[in-house]
């Protein structure tokens, strides 16, 4: 009897495996196909720059709190977690969030910030009341490049996790983990029973690694066939792997959020998504509200269904409690305890105009496939509360100027010292991607090109000087083609001889053309070429009025120059590329080179400095409400159809270009329609008055502007001093 049992059980078992075995193999090839527990496509971040408070600096309370607001902090009358914040009136206190940057990592912190007349008067740590000669902030993140499947990851070690994490896991989800062989037989039975009860499915009874194969391997389908596909890898991947690196696989793969097409998958990424803070940082309130996620992320959303979620939390915390994973006092402050998630992240792009900026730089070192799964920070140049004010100002001045809403626009902030790009707006809607005028609108630019054709001039102090005077009569000049070039000045008058500094501040036409056709057009195309804009090859007369289609992000690169007191400095949107363990990968310095004199380059700024005083920009010295002193240039192409402005304070730069996309007429000229934008800006954005400080090569000289020195003004002048086409006033006065 013995022998034939003996043999009915191993023929039963053969039969057995015959008929399993190749479902086995199927099973085993789809976890080795599907079920990577090795490095996961990872999204690349893109931050701002961090804001650095230092006691002194220039910043109002409101821009301190948009700074905040951007970088995801959110407002609490205690400020006792990181990436918290209290405000009253000009008093912040702020509780910090570590951040790693190329240079190291910065603590979490809080600190108290005291603002006085758009200043910090007092900047201390908490509690101590220490005072602090800096502190810098952690980074808005700008936008998000994610992998091919949508999905937001922020991968992590179990050790590097917290531990109520991964125990409470197992304490809600499955508490059998440990024990069982992948799957909980008893857990099954009551599913099952349930199920049968209610005669429909409502209950899974899955364990944490038949959650695991659902989150990576199987349809959300609830039938039979799936249910034993789930049950039969999830037996074949306890035998393969160890208990550590499922739960670790699963805590990295839960799926626990959604942000608008994207989903948010592991612990990782659902604390940054929820709470805007690292995973570590979360208290047992927020640990155990997304261990409670887990059930249902749409259900339980805390932004949607804030009492849904609190319910949820409660549970979860009755079975920490339950199992002595936390104690009674700890249980009944959680229960008390707000929800605190921040504001719902921008779901891909914040500044879809900043962020091409920054693509199109970082292109060469970076692939696109790269960017979707290694991980990389990208540190950034982006001022948020300065990218706030450009798109405010280019928004309420347009929305102003054109009922019909057809009026387009951009703006290019930059740093004046380095040709850092803080802000950028590529239309009059901010957030829509797609055309991006800042960086893809070619236009022509009008008298912009004025001030390069008399730094050539000035360059040339034996011939040029600010006091020289230009005769503005007509121009009749025949060209190889055979037709004949006759500019015209805009408001289609001659102003006889006229000193330098006024032909270029009033913007006159004849005058200029003069000045370039003896200093030769060739000569500024290679300046051009020289300042980092490709010029034309083969450059014509109307080129020195500005015959050249240009983006306000090539003419901001021309005017760079200018704003940084003669250095060709590269415009660049990106500091440094990090890796997932934020070492630095490219750092992206700034070759300068200098294509003119620095004292020129200054004579040329205090001529631009009387456009703002006496010529076409002169509505900033009178009622604009702005107590600064610039320098700049209004430009307007034929018929009216584009309205420029580029001006440059001590520390800014900014170009505004209006315009149409059909190209047709605006009505505007660069100083009824651009410089009221840069107006409005400027208005608003705390910056440094215009300083030149001259080599003692330069001297200032009085120069007659009327008749037998009747009127005479100062200009600095380079040797050899006083140029044969001037009127000095030596003689008349003795100058110190």
């Amino acid at each position: 009897m013995r022998i034939w049992f003996w043999r009915l059980f191993w023929l039963g078992l053969g039969l057995f495996l015959g008929a399993a075995g190749p479902t086995i193999v199927y099973l085993n090839r789809v976890i080795d196909a599907r079920f990577d527990l090795g490095k996961q496509p990872v999204a690349s971040r893109v931050y701002a720059r961090p804001l650095v408070l230092q006691p002194g600096m220039r910043i109002s309370a409101d821009l301190l709190q948009i700074e905040l607001s951007e970088a995801r902090y959110r407002s609490d009358v205690t400020a006792s977690a990181p990436g918290s914040y209290r405000r009253d009136g000009e008093h912040f206190e702020i509780y910090t969030r570590n951040f790693t940057f190329s240079d190291g990592e910065e603590r979490s912190e809080r600190i108290d910030v005291l603002l006085e007349k758009g200043r910090i008067k007092r900047l201390m740590r908490l509690p101590d009341r220490q005072a602090l000669p800096r502190k810098r902030l952690d980074p808005a993140r700008i936008a998000t490049i994610m992998p091919a499947d949508d999905t937001e990851r922020l991968p992590l070690a179990i050790k590097d996790m917290p531990g109520l994490l991964v125990a409470g896991i197992q304490s809600v989800e499955d508490r059998n983990f440990k024990d069982h062989p992948g799957i909980d037989i008893w857990g099954i039975a009551r599913a099952m029973w349930a199920n049968l009860k209610a005669r429909r499915w409502v209950q899974g009874g899955s364990t944490i690694t038949q959650q695991l194969v659902k989150n990576t391997m199987l349809s959300n389908a609830r039938d039979f066939r799936r249910k034993s596909s789930e049950i039969g890898l999830a037996l074949l991947i306890d035998a393969r792997f160890d208990k550590r690196t499922i739960l670790e696989a699963y805590l990295n793969k839960a799926y626990i959020g959604q942000n608008g097409a994207l989903a948010v998958h592991g612990f990782g990424a659902g604390a940054e998504f929820y709470f805007g803070r690292s995973l570590e940082s979360l208290d047992p309130a927020e640990i155990a509200l997304l261990i409670g996620l887990v059930k249902g992320p749409s259900y339980y959303d805390p932004r949607r269904n804030p009492e849904r979620a609190i319910a949820r939390r409660r549970v979860v915390l009755g079975q920490m409690l339950e199992t002595g994973l936390i104690s009674q006092p700890i249980y009944e402050q959680a229960l008390k305890a707000p929800l605190a998630v921040v504001p719902r992240p921008p779901s891909r792009v914040r500044y879809p105009a900043f962020v091409q900026l920054v693509r199109e730089q970082i292109r060469r070192d970076y692939d696109q496939e790269r960017l979707q799964s290694e991980g990389l920070s990208v540190l950034t140049t982006l001022d948020p509360g300065a990218q706030a004010l450009a798109e405010a100002a280019l928004t309420k001045t347009i929305t102003a100027v054109d009922p019909d809403k057809v009026l387009q626009g951009a703006v290019v902030l930059t740093r004046a010292r380095d040709g850092e790009v803080l802000a950028l707006v590529g239309g009059r809607d901010p957030r829509v991607a797609g055309f991006n005028r800042a960086i893809e609108a070619s236009r022509p630019v009008g008298s912009l090109l004025k001030p390069f054709v008399y730094l050539l001039a000035l360059s040339q102090p034996g011939r040029y000087s600010l006091a020289s005077l230009i005769s503005d009569a007509p121009i009749n000049l025949k060209l190889p083609t055979g037709k004949v070039w006759k500019p015209q000045n805009y408001d289609h008058k001659t102003h006889g001889t006229v000193p330098l500094v006024d032909a270029l501040a009033r913007s006159y036409n004849l005058a200029t053309a003069r000045v370039g056709l003896d200093i030769g057009v060739k000569s500024l195309a290679r300046l051009i070429d020289n300042m980092g804009v490709q010029a034309p090859s083969d450059p014509q007369p109307s080129l020195i009025l500005g015959s050249i289609g240009l983006s306000p992000l090539e003419v901001a690169q021309l005017y760079q120059t200018l704003a940084s007191g003669g250095q060709v400095v590269p415009i660049s949107a990106v500091r440094a590329v990090l890796d997932d363990n934020g070492q630095a990968l490219t750092r992206f310095p700034r070759p300068a080179g200098n294509p003119a004199g620095a004292d020129v380059v200054k004579l040329v700024t205090v001529a631009l400095n009387e456009t703002t005083l006496s010529g076409t920009a002169s509505s900033l010295s009178g009622g604009s409400g702005i107590r600064l002193d610039s320098a700049g240039k209004t430009g307007t192409s034929d018929d009216m159809r584009d309205s420029w402005y580029a001006g440059y304070t001590g520390e800014h730069l900014a170009v505004v270009w209006l315009g149409r996309d059909d190209n047709q007429p605006t009505r505007l000229s660069g100083s009824t329609g651009a410089l009221k934008v840069w107006t409005a800006l400027f208005r608003q954005l705390p910056s440094a008055d215009l300083r030149l400080e001259f080599s003692d090569a330069i001297r200032w000289l009085p120069f007659d502007t009327g008749d037998n020195c009747g009127r005479i003004r100062f200009y600095p002048v380079l040797p050899p001093y006083e140029p044969a086409n001037t009127r000095s006033c030596m003689e008349q006065l003795t100058v110190p």
